[in-house]
């Protein structure tokens, strides 16, 4: 197993997938921490918001960097260090399919997308629902037991379904929250029975999957579903409902925001503006509980006042920095977390556990130096383009491709194979016009 900086042992099978992965463009959803530099700050900051979650608050965080520059990985960050903390994590990537708002289902297939997507402590590659369900109902046989009612006692039964339905009655006060724990007593009910078909079809409710209220009249008994329009008031009562089963409660993450500035028509961009709106006042009124939002995008689908967020005035008011953020303070407790480039020194750092990783995972000793390392980085961000649009994910990617030829053929040097200036840095896809700072035009350490 590889031996990174730090002294922590990489297993292979996560070795692996972070290589793959980071080849790939992609951030890995294992292994991070193996790999993590930088951005103490801002998941200092993140991590603050959880502490509010877990006593029953509400957080918005907006996470504003350039294609490339870390900003996935940071929720991916966030993400395990939520589940660790006892916390559900659902989290969904926006598209031309997926938004919060649309006229052809796209907010629902959103909800979808995160009810698929939660994950937990013990199921951190998602489909939790059934779990979190079913730990609900062992949670409260378990405190019935402790309490001294063993469970063939006559009264357990009654104990459990009395503390079942303190649990429910609680959700009833919210919106949709009688529908909501009726169907949760359902849930309950069917557990006891051993009845799955019922079961089934509870989750299927929760998955917000029944196409219109008549399928779940005649397969459930009840006449409502979650609709496009009503989707956010369920996800607030699922923070809730995830405090009584034994959570600390619900971190929601939502990326690729620039998919709602590419929207062609304006109404429907505003439509979704106005979604992240109530969002955004819900969780600073006080109008929703155990509940944490994360949305990140570019600088441009944030502040671009013809399309962007700040096209929306409600919101542009409430997010736009002030005068001493544009003096160039760093404020992180703004809603808007604006990810700065990471340092030559933490770059180092990481294609250095990188390099380690890739030598242990092929089985070869590792035969670069630091100055190797300089070097490679020297080459990347001197090379034409590398002042306009190079990021960490494109070093990560070209120094993972370069130990990959490396360890193919080791008469290759990282002078001779990157020094021929040949090479230019490709505009990142969907940039359009974005630039990033000129600090990179020489690297020095």
């Amino acid at each position: 197993m590889a031996d990174t900086k730090q002294g922590q042992r990489v297993p292979k099978r996560i070795a692996t997938v972070l290589i793959n992965s980071l080849k790939g463009g992609v951030v890995p959803r294992v292994g991070l921490p193996y790999i993590t530099v930088g951005r103490e700050a801002e998941i200092g900051a993140l991590l603050r918001d959880l502490s509010i979650v877990s006593e029953g608050g509400a957080s918005f965080r907006f996470v504003v960097g350039r294609y490339g520059s870390g900003k996935s990985f940071l929720l991916q960050t966030i993400r395990n260090h939520a589940m660790g903390k006892n916390f559900v994590v659902a989290d969904a990537d926006l598209s031309p399919e997926r938004r919060l708002q649309g006229t052809k289902g796209q907010g629902l297939a959103t909800y979808r997308e995160l009810v698929r997507n939660l994950s937990t402590r013990t199921r951190p590659e998602g489909g939790a629902l059934t779990l979190v369900l079913d730990r609900w109902i062992a949670g409260i046989q378990s405190a019935v037991a402790q309490d001294g009612i063993s469970p063939d006692d006559p009264g357990f039964n009654a104990e459990v379904e009395r503390r079942i339905y303190v649990v429910i009655d609680d959700l009833q006060q919210m919106v949709h929250g009688f529908d909501f724990a009726r169907v949760l007593s359902m849930y309950y009910r069917a557990h006891v029975e051993a009845d799955d078909e019922t079961k089934s079809y509870v989750s299927k409710w929760f998955r917000g999957e029944y196409r219109n209220k008549t399928e779940a009249k005649n397969e459930l008994g009840v006449g409502c579903i979650i609709s496009d329009d009503d989707w956010y008031d369920y996800i607030k009562l699922l923070a809730r409902f995830l405090v009584g089963a034994g959570y600390e409660g619900l971190v929601v993450l939502v990326d690729e925001l620039v998919n709602l500035y590419k929207i062609p028509h304006a109404i429907s961009r505003q439509y979704n503006y106005e979604k992240i709106l109530t969002m955004y006042n819900d969780a600073l009124q006080g109008r929703a509980e155990h509940l944490g939002v994360i949305m990140s995008g570019t600088p441009q689908c944030v502040e671009d006042r013809r399309r962007g967020l700040y096209s929306y005035e409600a919101l542009r008011s409430r997010l736009t920095q002030g005068r001493f953020g544009r003096e160039g303070m760093v404020d992180l407790l703004a809603p808007v977390i604006r990810l700065q480039p990471l340092t030559h020194e933490e770059l180092l750092v990481l294609v250095e556990k990188l390099a380690n990783i890739h030598a242990d995972l092929f089985g070869y000793t590792r035969t670069l130096t630091e100055d190797d390392l300089i070097v490679f980085l020297q080459l990347e961000f001197g090379r034409v383009g590398a002042e306009s649009h190079i990021t960490p994910r494109e070093v990560i990617r070209d120094f993972i491709e370069m130990l990959d030829i490396m360890w193919q053929d080791p008469s290759i040097t990282v002078a001779g194979l990157l020094g021929s200036g040949d090479f230019v840095h490709a505009r990142p896809e969907g940039e359009e016009g974005e630039a990033a700072s000129s600090e990179y035009a020489e690297f020095t350490i």
